[in-house]
């Protein structure tokens, strides 16, 4: 299985930004898709952002024109930058790697956001 690390993760004001990390343990091209997903105290995890082999990105409409997902071929990277940061984004972050072999998850980072 793939070793994914999440970084990034801390306290912000509202309004402020955070960018999170995922760094894999293989060749993140050889994924399907790579996702972010958030979990809230009390609630389900949520898909806020993915990135797929081909390039392509999609949000939910909660974070699309705020987050931004990104990857670095080259260092085995996936990248979640997540600009104007509301109260409600507040959740661990977890990074996830998927294809038909492979459905791995990160052990997560916490984002706290303050009003």
């Amino acid at each position: 299985q793939v070793q994914l690390v999440e970084s990034g993760g801390g306290l912000v004001q509202a309004g402020g930004s955070l960018r999170l990390s995922c760094a894999a343990s293989g060749s993140i091209s050889t994924f399907a898709s790579v996702r972010w997903y958030r979990q809230a105290p009390g609630k389900q995890r949520a898909l806020v952002a993915a990135i797929f082999s081909g390039g392509g990105t999609t949000y939910p409409p909660s974070v699309k024109g705020r987050f931004t997902i990104s990857r670095d071929n080259a260092k085995n990277t996936v990248y979640l930058q997540m600009n104007n940061l509301k109260p409600e984004d507040t959740a661990i972050y977890y990074c996830n790697a998927w294809s038909q072999e492979i459905d791995s998850w990160g052990q997560g980072t916490q984002v706290t956001v303050s009003s």
